[in-house]
């Protein structure tokens, strides 16, 4: 027999959504505090809710271990954390770059990322800190404009080889970058190698294209490089 929605049905269902959207929300300015802790009463202005919602929407987060309290503080807990580990953009993919990612720091000093496309940005998905570190920091989860380098790669060279960036994003970095393909031949994310402005950038990209090469060898393979 069918059932019929009830008017009480659509009010829970749009509250259910109204719940899920403040937590994320919550979430989402978690993230952008980054490793400092944030108060309820900063968190409810960056998400535009009344204090007292945010507060029971973060113990309710707290109570399953997506947020952890400190001091009347809170920050991004363990749980999330683990939960975002089980997300993987291409299969394998974060497997397979693992070695590669840590051979191209070690050969280049550069600071090396990997990125997918995710709404019409460059997510970072895995990186290894080098030498912009104190500069320009990377961390997993980083979004860059499609206009970047990595950006490039990932919407696919104009040209044959590496897409360069001389400074043409930011001052004092460059860029070398190059698409990482799939066995059918699809780009599937940008590999990119960060370093100070005055270094040459051809060396820097054949050793990116060899690291993007052993990532592409390890995705067919379906196993780590």
């Amino acid at each position: 027999m069918p059932t019929t929605k009830t008017a009480g049905d659509t009010c829970a269902a749009s509250r259910g959504r109204g719940v899920l959207e403040g937590a994320f929300a919550l979430l989402e300015a978690l993230r952008r505090h980054g490793d400092d802790a944030a108060g309820v009463t900063e968190l409810a202005q960056a998400c535009g809710v009344p204090k007292g919602t945010a507060h029971r929407l973060l113990d309710q987060l707290v109570a399953v271990g997506a947020v952890e309290r400190r001091d009347r503080r809170y920050r991004v807990g363990p749980q999330l954390y683990r939960l975002g580990l089980a997300w993987e953009p291409y299969p394998g993919l974060r497997a397979a770059a693992r070695l590669p990612l840590h051979r191209l720091r070690a050969a280049t000093g550069a600071s090396v990322l990997l990125v997918v496309m995710r709404e019409d940005q460059a997510l970072t998905v895995s990186s290894v800190p080098g030498e912009l570190e104190s500069v320009l920091p990377l961390r997993d989860g980083t979004a860059f404009r499609l206009d970047t380098a990595a950006g490039l790669a990932l919407r696919g060279p104009r040209g044959a080889g590496a897409v360069l960036d001389r400074e043409d994003v930011r001052a004092g970095v460059c860029c070398a970058a190059l698409p990482v393909r799939s066995p059918d031949g699809r780009t599937v994310a940008a590999l990119a190698a960060m370093v100070r402005a005055g270094r040459r950038l051809e060396p820097l990209a054949d050793a990116v294209a060899e690291a993007a090469g052993a990532l592409a060898r390890g995705l067919a393979r379906g196993l780590p490089v």
